[in-house]
């Protein structure tokens, strides 16, 4: 299949940082001067004795301190019984993990056959998911009619691909056989065979990352593919956001 490598980039912008200097004005200290010169008015050693006086109300002042550095003591006591709460919420961020682990990236495995309709359809890859939604939607109306109900997840099989688009089917598994069949439908097999499995997350534009590392991983394990691919998409197309698909990616082998 043809890839397309689609590359981001990120401009950094640097930061510049000004610094601003404060002059400081000493001019406003000599405003203490005037102060001083009280002092020649009141020649009488009266004005010293309340200079001690002052430094005694500083004592006093003291004895509140202690009770000030008391108070925090049990305020310390309930912080043990907060830090304990935080202690749950760890163990459960840790089941969501094994989830994305468990995908599979290159598992041998057999594809079995299965009755399916299917419709032909060609498209180009500026407009490929809308297509395949569209033939999606012409197989779920033909069902419907019928009362024909899905025996299992619908698939893509790409028959051919060039620079432009590809031809595909698009097959959904039924266990009967629908009737007046449209000239581009028609009911068949899924294919079968030996196959490497690799499972897709996200949105459909975004496969173009999957199929590269599934050619890195056959040019690695020296692995020659046939020209099939097949997506089986485990999330209803019609019904999941673009970004929450799930698709595994089938690819036979020689």
């Amino acid at each position: 299949m043809n890839i397309f490598r689609r590359f981001a980039m990120a401009a950094l912008i640097p930061a510049a940082a000004m610094s601003f200097g404060l002059s400081s004005v000493l001019a406003q200290t000599p405003s203490p001067a005037p102060a001083a010169s009280a002092s020649p008015s009141s020649t009488s050693p009266a004005p010293a004795s309340p200079a001690p006086a002052a430094s005694a109300s500083p004592a006093p002042a003291a004895t509140p301190s202690p009770a000030a550095s008391a108070s925090p003591a049990p305020a310390a006591s309930p912080a043990p019984a907060a830090s304990a709460s935080p202690s749950p919420p760890p163990a459960a961020a840790a089941t969501p993990a094994p989830v994305q682990t468990a995908d599979p990236f290159g598992l041998e495995t057999t594809l079995e056959p299965k009755k399916v309709v299917m419709v032909k359809g060609t498209a180009n890859w500026d407009s490929a998911f809308d297509t395949l939604i569209d033939a999606f939607k012409a197989l779920n109306t033909l069902l419907d009619k019928q009362g024909i109900k899905h025996a299992g997840n619908s698939m893509i099989v790409y028959t051919s691909t060039d620079d432009t688009g590809f031809t595909f089917l698009a097959e959904i598994p039924v266990e009967q056989d629908p009737k007046n069949l449209p000239k581009d439908m028609s009911v068949g097999k899924s294919p079968e065979g030996k196959a490497l499995k690799f499972v897709h997350r996200g949105s459909y534009d975004n496969m173009d990352n999957t199929y590269e590392a599934i050619t890195n991983h056959l040019d690695d394990k020296r692995l020659e593919a046939k020209d099939t691919f097949i997506e089986e998409y485990l999330t209803d197309p019609l019904k999941t956001a673009e970004d929450k698909l799930v698709i595994n990616v089938f690819v036979p082998l020689k």
